[in-house]
């Protein structure tokens, strides 16, 4: 029989950057243990801030991401005409665009079936951006 469960997960305000957030993911998600096989659906509920999976040993990997985002989506355009929230609003859309507000993660034995260097990423696109609302959805067979 599958069971199903669904609960937010509340991750504090971080600078700009992207952040190695497979941790608190786990901390605010205790039932996972239960789990023998399922699905983890992670959502951000917001439209400047993204998620993904990627490299969780070399810092450098994420500030290297950062970097090349900040490069490929540069702020102060003259044809961003979304620009009351600030320069680096229109920016954070759009970084959110191309990286995406949500990550499904397989579940075996209790535990996230992630690769040896692979951990869930909160992307965080604004200067100063308050804490982050994921939606969690487990699902699967206990």
């Amino acid at each position: 029989m599958s069971d199903w469960l669904q609960r937010e997960i509340h991750l504090p305000a971080q600078r700009r950057g992207f952040h190695l957030v497979t941790g608190e993911v786990l901390e605010q998600l205790p039932e996972l243990h239960a789990y023998r096989t399922g699905l983890l659906h992670l959502f951000i509920r917001h439209t400047s801030a993204s998620l993904t999976i990627n490299e969780n040993a070399d810092p450098d990997v994420r500030g290297d991401l950062e970097r090349h985002f900040n490069q490929m989506v540069p702020e102060n355009q003259p044809y961003y005409e979304h620009t009351l929230e600030g320069p680096d609003d229109m920016p954070a859309h759009i970084k959110t665009v191309l990286i995406g507000p949500s990550v499904s993660i397989p579940v075996s034995n209790g535990e996230l079936n992630l690769g040896t260097w692979q951990g869930i990423y909160l992307c965080e696109h604004r200067d100063r951006a308050g804490s982050r609302t994921l939606v969690a959805t487990l699902h699967g067979e206990k």
